[in-house]
């Protein structure tokens, strides 16, 4: 696993005393309108609609499955003199590019997909129809839209909570121990380039059934797998670090999980003096969150067949950061896909 180094130990003892459609795991495909966007693709072949534009979705670093110059139906026909014309989103004639692999029958796969090659896609298929019985040829054309876009896989983070029985709420020694905590937490995930993020607690009388008011801290933090370094881990992995950044973030939050388990354990069988401020038993809980890198969002209306995945900004739109949403540009200059800034 990208992260490098041994698992540190945790401290002994308490703290303080397309329906969506997969091809080959990497592409996901849809017709835009109608729900029979699974008989559009055959392993990894997307058949076009004349009457529809096709999504596509390819995950960056990737390359496309291949894009049919016909449907479905006419892809089980004869063909007669088929020519093929395809169209990049740049409107330049995409035969003869270094990224793309055209073939003989009308077939385009775009190789090592980035955002900036997110776009229209759009192929004129020229062929004939000839009479048997006059043998009267007839020019026939048909256009297909594809629209491709870039995706990734949404970044993990984990929000935790956790609660501590206090003496009493304006105990001083509160807030050292958060402090203490964080620092050990943060210590167990270190060598995993994580860290402790957006950290707080806060201080409630509660009272429990048969044992009268006590005193608890509400304590919540999150793993985040974005600590200093992280870029660097990244560059060890080739193309995008994705997975092993959501590995890194998983295994963070595993070894938090057990180091709480074995508070739990600590005071059951270790300590004959509870500590002032101890781990209430059970409750430990945690939320996953998801993130989007910079230029990528979510959109479950737009990209409904593709919710999980952060796809990248269309056009007048951006994302700044690691949020999940586009943001519409309130002066709409940028044109292209995936930016980062109006």
């Amino acid at each position: 696993m990208a992260g490098g180094g041994g698992r540190q130990r945790s401290p002994p003892g308490p703290l303080l005393g397309m329906v969506a459609v997969m091809v080959a795991g990497l592409v996901r495909a849809v017709s835009k309108e109608e729900q029979h966007s699974i008989d559009l693709i055959d392993k990894n072949y997307v058949y076009g609609d004349t009457k529809h534009e096709v999504n596509v979705y390819v995950k960056v670093f990737t390359n496309s499955p291949f894009l049919v110059c016909m449907d479905l139906a006419r892809s089980q026909e004869e063909v007669i003199d088929p020519t093929y014309l395809w169209i990049g989103p740049d409107g330049k004639n995409l035969a003869g590019q270094m990224y793309v692999n055209l073939t003989e029958t009308g077939k385009l796969m775009v190789m090592g997909f980035k955002e900036s090659m997110s776009g229209a896609y759009t192929c004129t298929l020229s062929h004939k129809i000839i009479e048997t019985t006059t043998q009267e040829e007839r020019e026939m054309v048909e256009a297909y839209k594809f629209m491709v876009y870039a995706y990734r896989e949404a970044d993990h983070a984990y929000r935790v909570f956790v609660r501590f029985t206090t003496k009493e709420c304006e105990l001083v020694a509160n807030g050292q121990f958060f402090e203490e905590l964080k620092k050990i937490l943060n210590n167990i995930i270190s060598d995993l380039t994580c860290h402790i993020v957006e950290s707080s607690y806060k201080c409630h009388s509660v009272k429990i059934p048969k044992q009268g008011l006590l005193h608890e801290l509400f304590v919540s933090f999150q793993v985040n797998p974005f600590a200093p370094g992280w870029e660097e881990v990244c560059h060890q992995v080739p193309y995008d670090c994705e997975d092993a950044t959501n590995m890194r973030a998983q295994e963070a939050r595993d070894r938090i999980g057990e180091f709480f388990s074995q508070q739990t354990y600590a005071l059951k069988h270790e300590f004959r003096t509870v500590p002032t401020i101890h781990y209430v038993d059970n409750s430990f809980s945690v939320t996953h969150i998801d993130s989007c890198r910079p230029g990528f969002g979510k959109n479950e209306i737009t990209h409904k067949n593709c919710a999980s995945c952060c796809v990248v900004c269309d056009p007048g739109t951006y994302s700044p950061n690691n949020g999940v949403t586009c943001q519409i540009c309130t002066r709409p200059r940028v044109k292209k896909y995936g930016a980062r800034s109006c």
